[in-house]
């Protein structure tokens, strides 16, 4: 191949890589260690992982930290008691360089729920089946100030099983899913899930310990 070509050539990919890191958002780091592997408990019992603590950390602490507002909105679950949440999702969100998604669970109660359901702007159905509320601006702006009940974090990279118990430990019990294939390794006295499906994608929650019967109970439920 002519050498001006295989110049060109590496000329603009170059030029492209260079593109690609421009594009892609600083990094966070801070004097705080936001590692998902990091896990405590406070005098009180509540988790702490990514520098936030359950219970008490507001999404407008969350929002400083991570540079960006999120998508907020309201979820409504089938069957007659409709359950509803509140969730904020951000998308890739760069902690000491590990790249992820969060889906953030906000500890609101049902009655505050349900009046911003009523006036909600849009609903609309979720592949599950589930409501999707896109809510009034009044009521996302009042979220702000909620504290965080759960987070899901959904790292980009694959991780194999022997990463993991290096990372977080063994398991008190692992819970395989049928349909699926997907491993859940659970931490009850960390508060925390790890689903791993076959390929090594894997997806985890956090929540308080006083709550991880919520995440447990569906598990057990789906194996019986």
């Amino acid at each position: 191949m002519d050498r001006s070509i295989v110049l060109s050539i590496l000329g603009a990919a170059v030029l492209g890589f260079v593109g690609m890191l421009l594009l892609m958002p600083d990094p966070i780091e801070d004097e705080i260690a936001r590692l998902p592997w990091l896990i405590e408990q406070d005098a009180d019992g509540r988790t702490q992982v990514f520098g936030f603590t359950l219970g008490a950390t507001t999404l407008a602490e969350v929002r400083q930290v991570f540079r960006e507002d999120g998508e907020v909105n309201l979820f409504r679950t089938l069957g007659p008691s409709g359950t509803l949440a509140a969730e904020v999702y951000f998308e890739q969100i760069h902690l000491e360089r590990l790249r992820a998604d969060f889906v953030l669970t906000l500890d609101v109660d049902q009655t505050t729920l349900a009046a911003m359901y009523e006036r909600g702007l849009r609903i609309s159905q979720t592949g599950s089946g589930s409501q999707k509320v896109k809510l009034d601006p009044s009521d996302t702006e009042r979220l702000a100030e909620r504290p965080i009940r759960a987070i899901v974090y959904l790292p980009k990279a694959r991780l194999d099983a022997a990463l993991i118990e290096q990372r977080f430990g063994t398991p008190s019990r692992r819970l395989t899913e049928s349909e699926t294939g997907i491993v859940h390794w659970l931490y009850p006295k960390r508060g925390l899930d790890i689903g791993r499906d076959p390929n090594g994608r894997v997806v985890m929650q956090y929540v308080n310990p006083a709550d991880f019967g919520a995440i447990l109970e569906p598990l057990t439920t789906s194996l019986d």
